[in-house]
């Protein structure tokens, strides 16, 4: 009698997870050599890898589904950063794979959504390589290569939150200062969102018009991590938010505000239990966070109660 075939394992074999993010101090000033402080929010991104048997790799997702042979990763939109990542490691896959991908928050809002599944995804693909964990400066480094791949600039301040969680004092040298700190947030998308590179570019043609006006702002961003910091250590939050709302005007300086997101900030400044509020992120659309809860009620946008978590890049057995 002919032995029965054995069925393939249809449970995952790598399990990996990285928190979304939120910037609270440091925006374009991180470009520039100065410092930020970012932190990782409770929602988070997970890949399941499971090996197969051909050399097809597989990605399924909210986003849709893409299939293509190892030798011919062909660009995908809404993959590019994953398609970038399983480049990396072409030389060391041992066979194709299938990789889902969950979220627990949606693409389109400033919460970090490429940080985050670059980070999981070369966390799965390193620790099925390698059968063992990678660092965190291993992959904060990988992860960091597939961002300048996919859009030729970004501080990495999002992804040194996704790799170790919490709060993160963060240089672009790079250097890395986790906080174990965690504070409510509430978050508010605008509505809308300007790419990031394009705000940039912005940024820096205003810079090279006036690049005093800017590096008085950025050295003042810089001094404000430091402060932020030592409050947060202390845990004077109202301090901490003060340093927020000021952070704020330095951003409408920069030029990076709208009426959208300064009605949010408005707002939540005004709400008796949100310490300080600014704009998160590059600005010109996209998200407002406010330390604190607030239900703002009379404000006609999405409102995201979060914490600061400190648990970073992580796998499940």
């Amino acid at each position: 009698m002919k032995p029965a075939e054995a069925k393939p394992d249809p449970s995952p074999r790598v399990v990996a997870s990285a928190p979304g993010s939120l910037m609270l101090l440091g925006e374009h000033a991180v470009l520039y050599g100065h410092r930020a402080l970012v932190c990782a929010i409770n929602r988070r991104i997970t890949v399941r890898l499971s090996p197969s048997s051909d050399d097809l790799v597989g990605i399924g997702s909210d986003l849709g589904g893409y299939q293509a042979p190892l030798d011919n990763l062909v660009d995908h939109p809404s993959f590019r950063f994953v398609l970038q990542a399983i480049r990396q490691h072409l030389g060391q896959l041992p066979s194709g794979f299938e990789l889902k991908i969950d979220s627990e928050f949606p693409p389109d809002i400033g919460f970090g959504s490429s940080a985050a599944v670059t980070v999981a995804t070369h966390a799965a693909l390193m620790r099925w390589i390698k059968n063992e964990a990678a660092t965190n400066q291993e992959l904060f480094s990988q992860s960091l290569e597939t961002v300048h791949a996919v859009q030729g600039r970004g501080s990495g301040a999002d992804l040194a939150a996704s790799v170790f969680g919490g709060v993160v004092g963060y240089g672009t040298a790079p250097e890395f200062q986790p906080l174990g700190i965690s504070v409510p947030l509430t978050a508010v998308y605008c509505g809308y969102k300007t790419p990031t590179p394009e705000v940039i570019l912005k940024v820096e043609q205003l810079r090279a018009e006036n690049p005093e006006k800017y590096e008085r702002i950025y050295s003042e961003i810089d001094s404000a991590v430091g402060e932020a910091v030592s409050c947060l250590r202390n845990h004077n939050v109202p301090a901490f938010g003060k340093i927020l709302n000021r952070n704020h005007q330095l951003m409408d300086e920069m030029g990076v505000n709208t009426p959208e997101l300064q009605e949010i900030v408005a707002a939540l400044q005004a709400d008796p239990e949100i310490f300080g509020a600014k704009i998160s992120g590059s600005g010109m659309g996209d998200c407002a966070v406010g330390i604190g809860y607030a239900d703002l009620k009379g404000l006609d946008y999405t409102v995201h109660h979060l914490e600061i978590t400190p648990a970073g890049c992580e796998y499940q057995e």
